[in-house]
């Protein structure tokens, strides 16, 4: 099944500026963006959903998001497939 937003951070596909991360093999991941997820693995394995959710709000307000939207846009982080388990 092919995703608009990534599976771990939640930011779109589409806005990826690789296209994408990468699957152990080399193809593109249709789950997860270039930040996140690398040759297969994730880039911060060790990082918890909390930190994500900082990590995403924050460079969101970088962007020029107010931070109370940056927070209301994290809200959905943890239903994506990586923190699900």
């Amino acid at each position: 099944m092919a995703h608009k937003n990534c599976q771990s951070c939640s930011m779109p596909l589409k806005k990826d500026p690789n296209g994408g991360g990468t699957n152990a093999d080399g193809s593109t991941s249709a789950k997860y963006c270039s930040m996140c997820y690398q040759n297969g693995t994730f880039t911060q394995p060790d990082m918890t959903v909390t930190e994500m959710q900082v990590l995403v709000t924050n460079q969101m307000a970088k962007m020029g998001f107010p931070k109370f939207l940056a927070r209301f846009f994290t809200k959905g982080i943890p239903k994506l497939e990586r923190w699900k388990s």
